[in-house]
C-alpha cells in the first residue's frame, strides 16, 4: 500500500487531468488569511502530512514541492519523506518563490480562491504571463477529501473593557467611521479575524491558541454588519454567545449568517450607486474580491492597508498595564515551573519533553483569567531544540537529562493579556560550545532591549542589534528576531517586527513586541532567549524625540552558563539588575522554597 499522502496527490492529478489543469496551488492559510487554521482549513497538512504553520504547496503533473522557511526545514525533510513532495525553501539567497516557479511550466493554475488573497493570485497571473489563466475554484479539495471537517461554531464571548482594560466598541467603530469620511469611503469591509476581534471586543476559540471568531465586518456609515457562523436560531445559542449577542445589537451590530456575506455584497448595484468600497488586498480573499467587483464599479474599489493593523498595535495605557500584570502571573507560573523541572531531573526521576510541556500548562491553568496557551509549547531538549519550530509528541518524546541544554518556548493566552517567552535551560554541564552559543544568543537579546532610537525607526533598523554579537562570531539564525503580540489576541500580531527584511512601520510607544535571537546546530542543540517588551517614550532633547524599551518579562535568566567574557560588562550589569528584579518582584508570590531556589539562581555574576 502507497504513502496515504502520495494516493492523495495522485488523486489530485486525476482532477487536474480532467480540468485541463497544469498546476495546482494550494495554501497553508484560510479565507481570513490567518497565520493558523481551524481543521477544515488544514489542507497543506491534509495533502502532504506537513503540519509546520507556514508553508504553501504546488502540484504539477510531474511535479510536487511544499515551499516554506528555514523554522521547517528539518520538520519538512522527516514529514515529507516517501511522498514525493520536494522541499522548496523560502527566505533564502537563492529562492524562487511559487509565482516565479510556475512561470514557464504552467499557463492553467488552479487554486482555492477563498484561500488565496487577492495579492497572491495577482502575482501569480502577472508571472504565468499573456495568454495564462487562473481558475477559482472555492474548496477545490472538497470532492476528494471526504471526511473534512465543518467551519466551526464556538461560543463567543465579549471582553469587560471595564474591568480588562481597551476601548469600548462603539468608540472603535466611531474612530473607523471618521477615517472612512476622511478617506472618502461609504464601506469598508474587514475579514481578518483579529482585526475584527479587536473592532467588536469579541473573542472566541475556533481557532486553536488564537481567541478568534471565523467572520467578516462591512461597516458603513449606517451599518455595522458582522456575518458570523452561528446556530440557526437564537434560542438554540448557548449562554455566552446569546449574552455576547445581545451586546453587540445594544451597540448597533447586525448579525447575520457568515455565508451571507455573499449575498450581502451581491445586493449592491454594481454602479456608482454603491458607493465606494475600501478592502486591503493582502487579507482579502480572491473569491470574495469576485463578488465585490460584480457589485462595485472598478473606480469605486479602493484598496490599501487596512488602518485598523495600526491602530490595534498600539496598546492603550490600560492594555499596557494588564500586559504587565499577566507578565508577572506568567512569571510566577514559569518560575515554579523550571523549580520543578530542575528539582526532578536532579532527583532522577525521568522527565520527557512531553511530561515537561504538560507540567508547565498546569501551572499557567492555575492563573486566575487563564484562557489557554498562546501557542502549542516547543520543548525540546538537546537535539530537539535545533528544530525553531519543534512539536513535542506525546509519545516517546526525549527524556530530558541532567546536562546539556533544554529549550522551552510557550505562552499563555489571558483576560489581561497574552505571553510569550523563551528560555534555555542548563540541565547540570555544558560543553564549551553550548556556553558560547548560549552566551552569544543571551547578548544578543540583551543589546536589542537596551536600545534608545529616533521616533521613526523601524524594526528593520534595530534588528542587527540582537545578531551582532552572533555574526562577530560568524554564526547567526534564519528567523526574525521578533514579532508584535496582541493583547489577549494572536501571539503573533503586525505590522511592527524585529526582522532583516525591509518593514517601513515604526516601532510606536505603546507596542508590545517579542525580542528572540536564536542560534541552532542541527543534531546537537539550539538556544533561544526570548523577553517580550513594550515600547516607551524616553524623552525629547534638541536632537529628536528619543524612545526605549521596557522590558515587561518577569522570569530569571540561568547564569550558570554564561561566559562572562564574551557577554561583556554592559550586558552583565544588565542581566544582574534583571535577575535581581525579578527576584524581589516575584519572592513574595512564590512558596517559601522555591523563592529560596530563585534567590540562588539570581545571584549576580
Amino acid at each position: 500500500m502507497g504513502n496515504v499522502n502520495s494516493e492523495r496527490i495522485a488523486a489530485l492529478r486525476e482532477m487536474m487531468a480532467e480540468n485541463g489543469w497544469d498546476a495546482v496551488v494550494i495554501t497553508g492559510s484560510d479565507p481570513h488569511s490567518s497565520e493558523y487554521q481551524a481543521p477544515r482549513w488544514k489542507q497543506v497538512e491534509w495533502l502532504t502530512g506537513f503540519t509546520g504553520e507556514a508553508g504553501d504547496v504546488v502540484v504539477t503533473a510531474d511535479h510536487a514541492g511544499l515551499w516554506t522557511d528555514s523554522r521547517y526545514f528539518i520538520q519538512a525533510l522527516a514529514q515529507l519523506e516517501g511522498t514525493g513532495v520536494e522541499l522548496h525553501k523560502t527566505r533564502q539567497p537563492d529562492t524562487v518563490r511559487i509565482p516565479q516557479w510556475l512561470s514557464g511550466r504552467a499557463k492553467v493554475v488552479a487554486v482555492d480562491g477563498l484561500c488565496q488573497s487577492i495579492s497572491a493570485v495577482s502575482e501569480i497571473e502577472e508571472c504565468i504571463g499573456e495568454g495564462g489563466i487562473v481558475v477559482d475554484r472555492p474548496d477545490l479539495l472538497q470532492e476528494l477529501w471526504s471526511d473534512r471537517p465543518q467551519i466551526p461554531v464556538t461560543p463567543i464571548t465579549t471582553l469587560d473593557v471595564e474591568n480588562f482594560g481597551g476601548i469600548p466598541r462603539v468608540d472603535k467603530i466611531s474612530w473607523l467611521r471618521k477615517w472612512m469620511l476622511l478617506g472618502g469611503y461609504d464601506k469598508v469591509l474587514l475579514s481578518s479575524l483579529d482585526e475584527i476581534a479587536w473592532m467588536l471586543n469579541v473573542r472566541g476559540t475556533d481557532i486553536d491558541y488564537n481567541p478568534l471568531v471565523i467572520s467578516y465586518l462591512l461597516v458603513s456609515q449606517d451599518y455595522v454588519k458582522w456575518f458570523v457562523k452561528k446556530s440557526a436560531s437564537d434560542a438554540e445559542l448557548d449562554p455566552d454567545t446569546s449574552d455576547s449577542f445581545s451586546e453587540l445589537r445594544m451597540d448597533g451590530v447586525e448579525i447575520e449568517d457568515y455565508d451571507a456575506v455573499f449575498f450581502a455584497l451581491s445586493d449592491f448595484g454594481g454602479d456608482e450607486t454603491s458607493g465606494v468600497i475600501f478592502v486591503d488586498p493582502s487579507t482579502l480573499n480572491s473569491n470574495i474580491h469576485k463578488y465585490i467587483c460584480d457589485s462595485f464599479a472598478t473606480e469605486s474599489i479602493v484598496f490599501g492597508t487596512s488602518p485598523v493593523i495600526m491602530e490595534k498595535a498600539v496598546k492603550c495605557p490600560s492594555e499596557v498595564e494588564n500586559f504587565r500584570q499577566a507578565y508577572l502571573e506568567d512569571g510566577v507560573a514559569m518560575t515554579r515551573f523550571l523549580h520543578w523541572l530542575e528539582t526532578e531531573v536532579a532527583s532522577g526521576r525521568e522527565v520527557t519533553e512531553w511530561d515537561a510541556s504538560e507540567r508547565l500548562t498546569s501551572f499557567r491553568a492555575e492563573i486566575p483569567g487563564y484562557r489557554g496557551n498562546s501557542f502549542e509549547n516547543i520543548s525540546g531538549y538537546g537535539p530537539n531544540a535545533a528544530l525553531p519550530h519543534y512539536s513535542t509528541p506525546s509519545e516517546g518524546s526525549a527524556v530530558i537529562r541532567p546536562h546539556g541544554l533544554y529549550l522551552v518556548d510557550s505562552g499563555g493566552q489571558y483576560l489581561t493579556g497574552t505571553t510569550d517567552i523563551t528560555r534555555t535551560i542548563p540541565m547540570g554541564e555544558c560543553t564549551d560550545l553550548e556556553k558560547e552559543d548560549y552566551t552569544l544568543v543571551l547578548r544578543g537579546m540583551i543589546e536589542l532591549l537596551r536600545c534608545v532610537f529616533p521616533r521613526g525607526t523601524a524594526g528593520c533598523h534595530l534588528d542587527a542589534f540582537a545578531r551582532m554579537p552572533l555574526w562577530r562570531a560568524k554564526r547567526n539564525f534564519g528567523h526574525g528576531t521578533g514579532h508584535g503580540i496582541g493583547y489577549y489576541l494572536c501571539v503573533h500580531e503586525g505590522p511592527q517586527e524585529f526582522r532583516q527584511n525591509f518593514n517601513k512601520y515604526p516601532i510606536l510607544p505603546g507596542m508590545v513586541m517579542t525580542d528572540e535571537p536564536g542560534l541552532y546546530r542541527e543534531g546537537m542543540h539550539g538556544v533561544r532567549h526570548e523577553n517580550t517588551l513594550v515600547c516607551r517614550e524616553a524623552g525629547m532633547n534638541a536632537f529628536g524625540d528619543w524612545l526605549e524599551f521596557e522590558t515587561i518579562t518577569c522570569c530569571y535568566i540561568d547564569t550558570s552558563a554564561v561566559v562572562k567574557d564574551l557577554l561583556g560588562n554592559e550586558a552583565t550589569a544588565w542581566l544582574n539588575t534583571y535577575n535581581e528584579r525579578v527576584f524581589r518582584t516575584l519572592s513574595p508570590l512564590l512558596p517559601d522554597e522555591t523563592a529560596a531556589w530563585l534567590r540562588g539562581k539570581t545571584m549576580p555574576i
